[in-house]
């Protein structure tokens, strides 16, 4: 299992600041030591201004390498945090890359803090277990996952999980999704009821499905007569996988392409086919420059950036840190040549509306689940969703634990950074749920 869908990463530190001086001398002796040691202090003020506090060296675990559009925003945000705080690559902050969710995972942290790293991020969420062992062994060492569930209830002082609310950054994407099959449909290349989404998911895991929900809603705010088919294919990164699962789907009558998979696997297919394509994890337009439309990424810079500051500071790191779109760790890109127009103008607006919080993604007047098998889900005559117990204190039996909808919504990511919206909602078809 991975991330999940998808990482997280905390610091610790080591360092102290001596000062002495003495004197055994007469009164001018003595003049001049006083003399030597307020400029001894002095000094050693401005060097702690300039430093900040505490030194920090930072260790990245990576599932994949740059190659994986997933790992790939990891690895950029590091840097441009690590740049920001003034940290040099191979000497303050190092980045394993290729690290499977296995025992080699607690090899490359053991690793890390032999080249004196006192934080650890990992970025996959099948790290975590291994992570959480690293913890318990070095208590003096911080360490940070992301997309993980344990850390609010393992309640260790050095380990840290962090998401953001990308459902919001998924909706808006999926806004530019709605005005291009409008445009289609206005086109006349074609009618209403052909208005049918693709999805590549890689499992059936809730990062997944609340991302391509919180897509498709805001698809359907737009084109009302919007459908999706998702096509599974029970891996993070396969291209080949990824690009058959497109394929499959533009065959059976998809006629714009999104997903959550890190590969550039669809984003190729669409281009070959010439469908419009909505990417994630960051821009496939060098893959899709005829198809492709937008993407939406979570930013990870800002946590990092918060962990490497509470470090330096000595201030205590989040058990469990949620960005947002108010702290830029939600992002849309910038929407290409092959957008609908006035898809930029529609998102600004959405985006001002899911800041102020009079737009809800999850808002329950909004879709219905008439054919839900879920235990844990009630709903009215209608279909509308009126109560969801999720399993937001994991544990092996993914037992029900807390009420997540009040308010007429549900709530994302509130009780847990990680997500916990795993339902099938009406308008949405799995074609296979193996993985």
């Amino acid at each position: 299992m991975k991330k999940i869908m998808a990482l997280v990463m905390a610091m610790a530190l080591s360092c102290c600041m001596l000062f002495g001086c003495g004197s055994n001398g007469g009164d001018t002796t003595t003049t001049k030591a006083s003399e030597s040691q307020a400029d001894t202090t002095a000094q050693a003020d401005t060097t702690a201004k300039e430093e900040t506090g505490k030194a920090v060296k930072v260790g990245f675990i990576c599932l994949h390498d740059e190659n994986s559009t997933y790992d790939l925003n990891f690895i950029n945000a590091a840097k441009e945090a690590c740049k920001a705080a003034g940290l040099e690559e191979n000497k303050d902050y190092f980045i394993k890359t290729g690290i499977p969710e296995s025992a080699e995972c607690l090899t490359a942290a053991e690793d890390l803090i032999d080249q004196g790293c006192n934080v650890i991020f990992a970025d996959s969420f099948g790290h975590e277990d291994y992570l959480i062992e690293a913890a318990k062994k070095y208590p003096d060492v911080q360490f940070a996952h992301a997309t993980g569930t344990k850390a609010h209830t393992e309640k260790l002082a050095n380990f840290h999980n962090a998401f953001a609310s990308i459902y919001e950054g998924r909706y808006l994407a999926g806004i530019a999704a709605g005005m291009k099959l409008n445009e289609m449909i206005e086109k006349g290349e074609i009618t209403e009821d052909k208005a049918l989404i693709g999805y590549v998911g890689a499992f059936t895991y809730a990062e997944v499905i609340s991302g391509l929900t919180s897509f498709f809603l805001g698809a359907q705010s737009i084109c009302p007569s919007a459908k999706m088919q998702v096509q599974f294919t029970g891996s993070w990164y396969d291209y080949q996988m990824e690009k058959e699962a497109a394929t499959t789907l533009i065959n059976n009558g998809c006629v714009l392409i999104s997903g959550h998979a890190d590969s550039l696997g669809a984003p190729q297919a669409c281009e070959e086919a010439k469908v419009p394509n909505i990417s994630y994890n960051g821009s496939t337009e060098k893959a899709g420059p005829n198809t492709y439309i937008v993407s939406s990424k979570i930013n990870w810079a800002p946590y990092y950036e918060y962990l490497i500051s509470s470090v330096k500071e000595g201030k205590a790191i989040d058990a469990d840190w949620t960005g947002t779109l108010s702290t830029d760790s939600v992002q849309v890109m910038e929407v290409s040549k092959n957008a609908a127009e006035g898809t930029q103008a529609k998102m600004d607006e959405a985006k001002k509306a899911l800041e102020a919080g009079t737009l809800h993604v999850f808002d329950t007047s909004k879709f219905t689940v008439k054919d839900v098998e879920n235990k844990n889900a009630k709903v009215d005559a209608d279909g509308h969703l009126t109560s969801y117990m999720a399993d937001v204190d994991s544990d092996a039996d993914y037992t029900a634990d807390t009420e997540v909808v009040k308010d007429g919504y549900f709530h994302e990511s509130e009780y847990r950074s990680a997500p916990y919206f795993d339902i099938q909602i009406d308008g949405i078809t799995f074609n296979n749920v193996a993985y």
